[in-house]
């Protein structure tokens, strides 16, 4: 199901007009949001520093490893972390695929895809600690 966005979302494009995120209104000053929908910056920056915060996180982390917790796949009946990369991102959802091992991209892996909405839910991290 697409998310359809709220208007006063801006998308923000770099120079090879591919999307980076949105700019948000935040009183008399913005938030920036990235590709996969997460707050960019901590607090309401002016136009400015929003736009350079997108330029700065750019596309480059869909290509780093995420961690999902995955309900209901622990021993215990808990959520069980499984590495997974990023294949698609838009507002119409989100898909990672499983990457144990990293053989996410290997032919035959049998890498299982997984649908996620959008914006990202809280499930999805990146493997290095950060949000």
């Amino acid at each position: 199901m697409r998310t359809t966005l709220p208007d006063h979302w801006i998308e923000h494009h770099r120079e090879g007009g591919e999307r980076v995120g949105w700019i948000v209104p935040a009183g008399a000053d913005f938030l920036a949001f990235d590709a996969l929908g997460r707050q960019a910056t901590r607090e309401p920056v002016d136009w400015l520093t929003a736009e350079e915060a997108l330029e700065e996180l750019g596309l480059r982390f869909l290509g780093d490893r995420f961690v999902l917790d995955v309900e209901g796949t622990g021993g215990s009946g808990g959520a069980t972390a499984r590495p997974v990369r990023i294949a698609e991102v838009s507002t119409d959802g989100i898909t990672v695929v499983t990457d144990e091992f990293g053989g996410a991209s290997a032919v035959g892996s049998g890498a299982q895809t997984i649908r996620l909405p959008f914006p990202a839910p809280d499930t999805l991290r990146s493997a290095d600690g950060q949000r």
